[in-house]
């Protein structure tokens, strides 16, 4: 399991240092790079214990805070003339999804740098817990585990405050795979005033269907992996007001005036790191959500693929570009 607190390639972003900058950017672009990681500082509520600028498009950071027991972190991916450009850039946060081995780094591993090249857009892809659901737990034997909180109160006011983004609705997108691609629906809703755009690729958008599978789903994984035998929602008895805030399905109305992209696939996935995490299931939740979206007149592009429960490189370009095209231009 890729460890969160421990990701093993940031040595070698540290050491690659000034020479892979200067033969990237020039040594304008040096200067340029070396005045603006001077503005990234600490700030509401996080302080960075440990950072990387050397690489000209992947920034890193990694955070002690209060809501979260380790340090989380976070790559931050520039475009390629976000240095000299002057310009100011909407931004996209993509949330990984849960399980052995998905943390910050999951988009990295995948080839985001490739599919964005040239792109004007900022990429946000925080830590969010092995299984931590992008909430705050009702119960947690393992410390804080508050990434509801980290993420919404502190990483996103900290990321307009360091980097030339557009601080605004119309500046910003959320999108995730699986666990990750709930996160996007939910914050999305929740948080309507904070994005234009939500994309879920494989993830859950009904809680409560086939009585409560994903909400057990969630206490089940949380646990096990993130919360040391505390629950996302609580158990036996769930807390009924946070499930019904955090179900997209139950949100619709939020979902009004915003670009919407859903992607499922449509085979089991039986090998699936657990059991329920089997595409069959998100994709039933996710023709509930489409069939409740169409009824109310919300406007939504949706895609229903061969296969099982994995990332589809084609549909995250796809949704990249409609990102893109739906924020405001940099």
């Amino acid at each position: 399991m890729v460890s969160a607190q421990h990701p093993t390639r940031r040595s070698i972003l540290k050491t690659a240092g000034g020479l892979t900058a200067a033969l990237a950017l020039g040594s304008a672009g040096v200067l340029a790079a070396a005045s603006t990681a001077a503005a990234v500082g600490d700030g509401f509520g996080l302080r960075i214990v440990e950072r990387g600028e050397a690489d000209h498009r992947m920034w890193y950071y990694r955070f002690q805070t209060s809501a979260i027991g380790w340090n989380p972190a976070v790559n931050v991916l520039l475009p390629d003339d976000y240095h000299w450009s002057g310009r100011t850039y909407p931004v996209v946060y993509l949330l990984h999804g849960g399980g052995p081995g998905q943390d910050f780094i999951t988009f990295d591993r995948e080839r985001i740098r490739e599919w964005t090249a040239g792109k004007p857009i900022i990429v946000v892809m925080p830590d969010g817990g092995h299984a931590g659901w992008y909430s705050n737990p009702v119960s947690s034997n393992a410390g804080p585990r508050n990434w509801e909180q980290f993420h919404i109160d502190q990483l996103i006011p900290w990321i307009d405050a360091n980097f030339r983004t557009y601080a605004e609705y119309d500046g910003r997108a959320v999108s995730g795979f699986s666990m990750g691609g709930f996160g996007a629906l939910k914050y999305a809703a929740k948080y309507w005033g904070h994005f234009a755009s939500v994309s879920s690729h494989s993830g859950p958008a009904s809680l409560r269907r086939d009585s409560g599978l994903v909400v057990h789903w969630a206490n089940a994984t949380s646990g096990v992996l993130d919360l040391n035998g505390g629950t996302v929602y609580g158990a036996p008895f769930w807390d009924e007001a946070r499930v019904n805030a955090d179900n997209p399905v139950q949100r619709i109305e939020s979902y009004r005036h915003k670009r919407v992209f859903l992607v499922a696939g449509t085979s089991p996935d039986p090998i699936s790191w657990f059991d329920t995490a089997n595409e069959t299931q998100v994709l039933a939740g996710q023709r509930e959500f489409r069939s409740l979206l169409g009824n109310a007149g919300i406007a939504h592009e949706w895609h229903e693929l061969p296969g099982g429960h994995f990332i589809r490189h084609d549909m995250l370009r796809r949704d990249i570009d409609g990102i893109i095209g739906r924020l405001r231009k940099a």
